[in-house]
């Protein structure tokens, strides 16, 4: 028996990187996964691999957060698990120089996708008086680096969504969790870096106590604890998963 045996779950920006960590978990611990992303072709993928089901979804988009939703109903007849993980940033630069269509960008696909998928799956959640939403924040809005202000914006934004998210649904049996990785082996790597050099990289590791990058595998597990039943007396939280960065 596994220790998600028997869930359902979504995980949206599960093509690749932090997302496919998390479903490859998920999968081999006995859930059904909605391998969810903008890029179907990547989401197919990690689906036909971990026996799931693709859907593709643009997380800032209204109708196709409706559309994902659904068919993870429809998949399912219930859904136990969401996970929040698709994101974007901005290249670093000075706050001012970011153009507004960038702005307008990583707000939607951090911060309103969770009001979205909140307004599509909440309700479902509360009808059968059980769920788990994982948000997949960042160190960022814990600890923020210079040049990447607006993306820190949005983690902290969704470090404080979650905070409140668990206060309001626990009294109906929806638990509310976030994890805080540090800058990863994922897609995303060399737009946090700037560029993605091996000088860039030290001196990035130097900032990290554990002196590694965080593996898509390291937020599969500790996802895994947190909508797992072993994670039952725990909501509210923003699980650091960072080697000590932000110490």
């Amino acid at each position: 028996m596994g220790r998600l045996q028997g869930k359902t779950a979504i995980v949206t920006g599960a093509g690749s990187g932090f997302g496919a960590g998390i479903a490859r978990k998920f999968a081999a611990e006995g859930a059904r996964v909605m391998v969810a992303d903008i890029n179907i072709e990547a989401a197919r993928e990690i689906a036909q691999a971990v026996g799931g089901v693709a859907q593709h979804v643009d997380v800032s988009l209204n109708v196709s957060v409706e559309r994902m939703a659904q068919a993870a109903f429809d998949n399912f007849g219930q859904l136990d698990i969401l996970v929040n993980n698709a994101g974007v940033t901005h290249l670093p630069m000075p706050l001012e120089d970011v153009w507004e269509e960038e702005f307008d960008r990583v707000l939607a696909v951090n911060a309103k996708s969770v009001y979205l998928t909140a307004r599509h799956i909440v309700p479902h959640m509360k009808a059968h008086g059980a769920g788990v939403i994982l948000n997949v924040a960042s160190t960022a809005g814990v600890s923020p680096r210079p040049l990447l202000n607006w993306y820190n914006a949005s983690k902290g934004w969704m470090i404080t969504a979650t905070r409140t998210m668990a206060v309001e649904l626990a009294p109906v049996g929806i638990r509310v969790n976030a994890l805080n990785p540090v800058a990863g082996e994922t897609p995303l790597l060399a737009s946090f870096l700037g560029e993605d050099t091996p000088e860039m990289r030290a001196k990035f590791l130097s900032t990290i106590p554990l002196g590694r990058f965080s593996q898509p595998e390291d937020l599969g597990n500790a996802a895994c604890f947190l909508c797992s039943d072993e994670a039952s007396m725990i909501t509210g939280v923003a699980l650091e998963v960072d080697g000590g960065r932000c110490i």
